[in-house]
């Protein structure tokens, strides 16, 4: 192996993680800085780094995507199926293959290409990513509503088998001379859904047997994870499946299933996922050409504010409207139709298949990308505060550590850093509000460990070690955060002054707050408010407008809401 490569490959690394806090400074997304660093670096750029294995550059963005998305499917808390499920899958099927559909009328217009070659282009784009997404919404410090953000991880994490269908198929077609049978194209569908889905719930299943049956050193099982993944993956493949949705929902289930040294896999697959991000697109920018994408700049802008702008936005329009999304809601889900990795690594297709016009295509694509990630991706965050979609949350702990102790439960030691105005001024221990079920360890302060005490007051630069659940988590969050929220998020000026019970009866809440509710019978518990408002699943942070009130989700169960919180109009 040439020691030069190695060195510039490294170099790559370097280069990119130490831009990486520009991304905050400059409101860019961090993709888009490895993006850069990879174009930089080839053969347009000062690197002059000449790289065109697509094949090989295909291996491993497939197996990049695939670690990208086991972690994200880890973190994806199975309870929030109930509401993002299902507009979720109306989103990765119907929703891509009517972007795919639109994407393609404008590029045949647009680049007066074939008909076919221009569906190709649109089934290219026609999927959201789920590195870019995953990356912009847990790397942001955004706690959108539940709504929301479940149903765009699991729309990014399982609309490839559509995006990868409608691909082939039209490559098939291509290379066929326009002629295919249709029911070739449904066996391939249900293939890539079917087995897809099946191996991975079930690949799931067997990793957390795994894990939980055989004792292995600490490090070893995260490894473990993700060596499983890639099996799960490559096997679904081989068999005709759609990998990327079988690895995903593979994560899926081993986040939501009691595993062994399970903080510690996270941790670990945290750095894998960013590894294989910063590998991904440090390829991909080093396959362009960019000097090939200046030609095609006016029509690819075209395309991509027609996709941003319009396309997109129908197809939301179109496929959400039954579940109860509010207009801020459908707003911002349009406008994060996030492109990324995926377009990219597809437009590879018709470079291996060798089709007419392939350079074009991926040219494209890249293209697309490109204007998706600066337009949308730094403007996501602002416009999420804009239209008030976040709901107050608390920081989580600066480390967890996993007992591995049967006596202990699922009990983890986590370590709470205090920091912020909050605590400027010191507090006693035994005046902290915090959830049933846990303990406070000890108290580190000045590198010296103190015993703790109900009299003894703790201050910002303290470190607390808690021992909790992972499902006291939020609540625990919340009663140690000290960071500075915006002024709407904060937990009177978010959820008001009083508490109610879900269960309450209107009847109730006039008598005793002295309110008219003319518009809805008495005998209606404000849970049932919720419920009529929000088809069936409502979330934290939705609003009920009765009268001279404002009620607000404070807390949910299943789906219903348990804790009402009740903000007067002059708050």
């Amino acid at each position: 192996m040439d020691p030069i490569l190695t060195l510039i490959g490294a170099l790559m690394l370097v280069i990119s993680i130490m831009l990486s806090p520009l991304s905050s400074r400059l409101g860019m997304p961090v993709l888009l800085i490895f993006l850069i660093v990879g174009m930089m670096m080839g053969e347009d750029g000062p690197g002059g780094l000449l790289f065109d294995d697509f094949e090989l550059a295909f291996l491993i963005a497939n197996l990049a995507l695939g670690v990208i998305l086991l972690d994200g499917g880890m973190r994806t808390r199975a309870e929030t199926f109930r509401v993002g499920l299902r507009p979720a899958l109306m989103l990765a099927s119907l929703g891509v293959f009517l972007t795919a559909a639109g994407a393609g009328l404008v590029a045949w217009w647009v680049f007066d290409l074939h008909w076919l070659t221009a569906l190709l282009i649109g089934a290219i784009i026609s999927s959201t990513d789920a590195a870019a997404v995953f990356s912009l919404l847990q790397g942001r410090g955004l706690h959108l509503n539940e709504r929301v953000s479940a149903t765009l991880e699991i729309e990014s994490g399982s609309n490839d088998p559509m995006a990868i269908f409608l691909t082939l198929m039209l490559v098939t077609m291509i290379e066929a001379g326009g002629a295919s049978e249709g029911w070739i194209a449904l066996v391939m569908l249900v293939k890539q859904f079917g087995i897809g889905g099946a191996i991975g719930v079930i690949g799931g299943f067997i990793v957390v047997e795994m894990a939980n049956r055989i004792r292995l050193t600490p490090s070893l099982y995260p490894l473990l994870v993700v060596a499983a993944g890639i099996m799960v993956f490559s096997g679904t493949n081989a068999l005709g499946g759609s990998g990327f949705l079988a690895i995903y929902l593979t994560g899926v289930v081993i986040g939501n299933r009691p595993v062994r040294m399970m903080p510690m896999i996270l941790q670990v697959h945290d750095g894998l996922a960013w590894l294989a991000q910063l590998c991904l697109f440090l390829m991909l920018g080093l396959l362009v050409t960019p000097s090939e994408l200046l030609p095609l700049a006016g029509g690819g802008l075209i395309l991509a504010f027609a996709l941003i702008f319009l396309i997109r936005p129908l197809t939301v329009m179109a496929t959400l409207w039954p579940f109860g999304f509010n207009r801020r809601e459908l707003g911002f889900i349009s406008w994060v139709g996030l492109r990324g990795a995926v377009p990219i690594v597809l437009a590879l297709f018709p470079i291996i298949a060798d089709i007419p016009q392939a350079q074009l295509i991926f040219h494209v694509a890249f293209f697309i990308v490109l204007v998706s990630l600066v337009v949308q991706g730094t403007t996501m965050a602002p416009l999420a505060r804009k239209l008030r979609l976040e709901v107050p949350a608390g920081e989580g702990p600066y480390r967890r550590l996993p007992l591995d102790v049967p006596a202990a439960g699922d009990h983890e030691l986590m370590l709470f850093p205090l920091k912020g105005d909050v605590w400027e001024t010191p507090k006693p221990l035994g005046q902290l509000r915090l959830p049933d079920n846990t303990a406070i360890a000890g108290v580190f302060r000045q590198r010296v460990c103190h015993q703790p005490s109900p009299d003894m007051e703790v201050s910002a630069g303290d470190v607390l070690a808690m021992f909790a659940t992972p499902a006291a988590l939020p609540e625990l969050g919340k009663a140690l955060s000290g960071r500075h929220a915006p002024r709407y998020l904060a937990e009177r000026a978010f959820f008001g002054d009083f508490v109610l019970n879900g269960d309450a009866l209107l009847g109730d809440v006039e008598q005793v707050y002295g309110i008219e509710f003319d518009e809805l019978p008495p005998e209606l518990s404000l849970a049932e408010c919720f419920a009529k408002r929000t088809k069936g699943h409502p979330v934290i942070g939705d609003k009920v407008k009765l009268g001279p009130v404002t009620l607000v989700a404070r807390a949910t169960e299943a789906d219903r809401v348990v804790k009402v919180g009740l903000k007067m109009d002059n708050q």
